[in-house]
């Protein structure tokens, strides 16, 4: 039987040994657990282990979540998946964040749909904004290529209704200590820039000390929360 609360801890130990051997503080670093394709009972069950931030890969899945946990009022839903255009809509009125912005289109249609739905619930803040870069630059992955950020950032910033808050990626597999450098550095040139950026989304399961060790502020795991199984949700 899975122990979400164990697991949780385990993961948080993981964080803050990499915090303290590159001497960064345990809270800059914000650990979003990856729900996708797990049920509710465990989401809830991170939830009660104090866990807030969770990242979901497909919408119509994510809907039904959102929308039958709406009574943990305190949740932050990240979306990391490929964003479809169809799908911008949802995505602007349920979630808070979303990462895996790669296409001005989606950006301006993320933004219109944001101040729709702010029209009618003006309690609602602008919807947080990482840009997904192809750090490793693999034709096959998604996300802008390095050179395009600052194209990207500035069209985010013109936006009334999004908030630039960094950057995102996922190198690939054993990538060299220099991708996640240059990642670093990509999100440190856009820092100084923009004043609203805080967040480098960078680092999994499998390279969580990497990542953190060049700068992460929020790392993404999923299986080593909540097991590897996959459930018809």
């Amino acid at each position: 039987m899975i122990n979400i609360k164990d697991n949780i801890a385990a993961i948080e130990q993981q964080i803050l040994q990499a915090c303290q051997k590159n001497d960064r503080k345990f809270n800059e670093v914000c650990l979003l657990a990856v729900s996708k394709t797990k049920p509710n009972a465990l989401i809830e069950q991170a939830y009660q282990a104090g866990q807030r931030h969770f990242g979901e890969n497909y919408c119509q899945e994510a809907l039904e979540k959102i929308n039958q946990l709406k009574h943990l009022n305190d949740i932050y839903w990240h979306f990391i998946g490929p964003i479809q255009s169809n799908k911008t809509k949802l995505i602007s009125e349920n979630f808070t964040w979303v990462h895996s912005v790669e296409r001005l289109k989606i950006i301006d249609r993320l933004n219109t749909q944001r101040g729709e739905y702010c029209a009618v619930y003006s309690d609602k803040p602008p919807l947080n904004i990482c840009l997904q870069v192809n750090i490793s630059q693999e034709p096959s992955k998604s996300g802008i290529m390095p050179e395009q950020v600052d194209e990207f950032a500035k069209r985010v910033t013109q936006s009334a209704h999004l908030t630039l808050r960094g950057l995102m990626a996922i190198p690939q597999k054993n990538a060299p200590t220099s991708t996640y450098l240059y990642m670093q550095d990509l999100y440190n040139q856009l820092k100084t820039q923009y004043s609203s950026v805080d967040t480098l989304s960078l680092g999994m399961s499998n390279d969580l000390d990497t990542a953190i060790a060049a700068g992460s502020t929020m790392v993404r795991i999923g299986t080593a929360i909540f097991g590897a199984r996959d459930y018809q949700i």
